[in-house]
């Protein structure tokens, strides 16, 4: 009989430590959480003074009994789930709903599921960490006060089935902002000038680019301009002023956070952060490797820290000296480690065991985890390597005063290139500059003048939302990909190729949320919150000081809410359309995917068509309207009125100019 059970969250990893532990140990699953707020009310309030009701959460029921079951026969209780705050809080829900003497219960963490780690766990068995537990009631609290509290007035004001949410309206409010600061963007003109010049001796001619006066830049922005520089310039002498030579090294990367991951997943294999966590969640709880059983391949994919354990930093250089030679290890990396005191807890996503390389694990993996695992791999090995060098010539070229320019670069070590290459890394200037010298003189071949126009922001994708939640504090490494999910899957956005657009929904939604509670969309404030919860999570705020402070502001607004926004719920607009079949004026509604029009006598009458919003802009095609449409996805556009006899349509809002220059 088992002496001693060990619970963790996912039925993946059962197996896999029941082989480290042995006989004497039983090994469970609690299927993630075990408890949690009623769906059927708030289940937190100023009348219980902010005390959390929770229950068992259903279907949870059988699980529980089995686990209480067990946990009676044993000796020892250790609580293994993940090594986070949310792992934390199931911990601890876990240690009240088995009603076993909290004597024998014993919090243990592991970074990576392999025999080391697993068993030094138990070694360092402590009690539950009530600080990181707090922390995460915290977040629950508030997500499910803003939850609880607003979604009900979006369902009175626009229409049923809508939320709102701490994180998730934050981040729909900064979709939202960028789409405006694209719609409002006027391009500015401007030009490149480069002279293709031949150096003596040569038969290949080399680009060089416009710099401006000999001392000073100078802005290209017309026409006119570039063909009075061209004009100046006939004629004239090219002449070598200087040749600078240098070097330059480019560092090796950090290894994986889960945002880093997240961006880099999504840009080099085009994942979602869904499929990512996914994946990732699947390479850490572990995978059937040929020869060696069920192991765990990389560490916990939730982290914020680019830290590395001693060991790892050992079995890298051990690694990398072996495979590649010394001068491939960064003693530099490891040097500066020792000097910094590290206060997080988790190290960064890296592989358990360099050894196990890419090519070693691939046929058992599936496509996907594969490309996962290898990037991973690859990223962390590429961290502990020597940097790249490069060496660099500089060439500055005059001509009537005039400014030219060529850059070379020449790689001469490759470092940690060898390994890992960055998808958004700089591409490297090269040049033929091999014969040109000081005073050197060069023939004039040709000028290539470009017009080119100032580009709006990009649009979000998933990585760089992901990166701009991070780097304004908003959410934690857990929540970036399910909040990402929610305004997805609520229809506030749009996903068309890798590039998020807002919609019609997400619009009125966020201008009612910027209306009605300004704090709860304001970045500012959310991340602040995310503070909040860090000095919780380190002992140094109460728990109830943040929810208590939190709570009446969130009231007032939602009393005065559901007060003042009271005509707002979106009307119907009758339209001088009238009904085919009784002869009503039309009216616009709203559905789920945008307005439409509906016959006022339903249900006696139930006709409707597609509305078409003119926007006052004439199809440069054929000269009828431009309306408003949308996709499939929900994303708006502007097409012609007289579809699909005239095929024209615009992502980008027409201007009656610019509809008519396009003639």
């Amino acid at each position: 009989m088992a002496k001693y059970l060990v619970i963790v969250e996912s039925p993946a990893k059962v197996n896999t430590i029941k082989k480290f532990l042995g006989a004497n140990y039983e090994v469970m699953a609690s299927n993630g959480h075990v408890r949690d707020l009623p769906k059927s009310q708030m289940g937190i309030g100023p009348e219980t003074d902010f005390e959390p009701k929770y229950i068992t959460i259903r279907g949870k029921g059988d699980i529980l009994a089995k686990l209480r079951k067990e946990a009676k026969k044993a000796d020892k209780i250790y609580l293994a789930t993940d090594p986070d705050r949310e792992g934390e809080a199931i911990s601890w829900h876990l240690s009240q709903a088995l009603n076993q003497d909290p004597k024998k219960m014993y919090r243990i963490t592991f970074n990576e599921i392999t025999k080391q780690a697993v068993k030094n766990s138990i070694k360092q068995a402590r009690e539950i960490d009530m600080n990181l537990v707090d922390a995460q009631q915290t977040r629950r609290i508030l997500d499910r006060m803003v939850g609880y509290r607003i979604s009900p007035v979006l369902w009175a004001k626009i229409k049923r089935g809508l939320s709102a949410g701490r994180v998730q309206s934050a981040a729909l409010r900064i979709i939202a902002d960028r789409e405006e600061e694209i719609a409002a963007f006027v391009p500015e003109e401007y030009w490149s000038l480069d002279a293709k010049l031949l150096a003596e001796g040569s038969k290949k001619p080399l680009t060089a680019k416009f710099y401006g006066a000999e001392k000073e830049k100078i802005e290209i922005t017309s026409e006119k301009q570039i063909l009075d520089i061209q004009e100046e310039l006939k004629n004239a002498e090219y002449k070598v002023a200087d040749v600078k030579k240098g070097e330059r090294t480019k560092k090796a990367p950090l290894p994986f956070t889960t945002s880093t991951l997240q961006q880099e997943a999504s840009k080099a294999l085009n994942f979602s952060t869904q499929k990512t966590m996914r994946l990732a969640q699947q390479l850490y709880e572990g995978v059937e490797v040929k020869g060696q059983g069920t192991v765990g391949l990389i560490t916990y994919l939730r982290t914020d820290s680019t830290r590395v354990s001693d060991e790892a930093e050992s079995m890298a250089k051990d690694f990398i000296i072996s495979n590649y030679g010394d001068a491939y290890f960064s003693e530099e990396i490891a040097a500066k480690k020792d000097k910094k005191k590290i206060q997080d807890a988790h190290e960064a996503i890296r592989p358990t065991d360099l050894k196990r390389t890419p090519a070693f694990v691939k046929e058992s993996l599936s496509r996907d985890q594969f490309r996962l695992y290898q990037l991973i791999w690859k990223r962390f090995a590429a961290s502990r390597m020597s940097a790249a060098k490069y060496e660099t010539t500089s060439v500055k070229i005059l001509a009537n005063g005039y400014r030219f320019q060529v850059a070379d670069s020449k790689l001469v070590f490759d470092g940690f290139l060898s390994v890992y290459t960055e998808t958004d890394g700089e591409e490297i200037e090269k040049a033929n500059v091999k014969s040109l010298e000081k005073g050197s003189i060069l023939d004039f071949v040709e000028f290539d003048g470009k017009q080119h126009f100032t580009q709006p922001a990009a649009h979000f994708t998933e990585a760089t939302l992901v990166k701009a939640l991070e780097e304004l504090g908003i959410g934690r490494p857990s929540t970036y990909a399910p909040t990402i999910t929610t305004i997805i899957a609520r229809r506030y956005v749009a996903k068309e190729g890798k590039n998020l657009y807002i919609t019609e929904l997400g619009e009125i939604v966020n201008d009612m949320m910027k209306r009605a509670f300004p704090s709860i969309v304001n970045t500012e404030f959310t991340a602040n919150v995310e503070g909040l919860l860090d000095y919780i999570a380190d002992g140094s705020v109460k728990w109830k000081t943040v929810v208590k402070n939190f709570y009446p502001d969130l009231e007032e607004a939602v009393n005065n809410a559901e007060k003042e926004l009271e005509n707002v719920k979106i009307a119907d607009e009758v339209t001088d359309i009238l009904c085919e079949e009784c002869g009503r004026n039309m009216v616009i509604k709203y559905g789920p995917h945008g307005k439409f029009l509906a016959c006022p006598g339903f249900p006696e009458c139930r006709n409707t068509k597609a509305y078409l919003e003119k926007i006052g802009v004439a199809c440069p095609q054929c000269g009828k309207d431009l309306v408003i449409r949308k996709s499939k996805k929900g994303r708006k556009y502007f097409g012609c009125e007289n579809n699909p006899e005239c095929d024209y349509m615009t992502w980008q809002k027409p201007k009656a100019a610019d509809a008519a220059g396009e003639k």
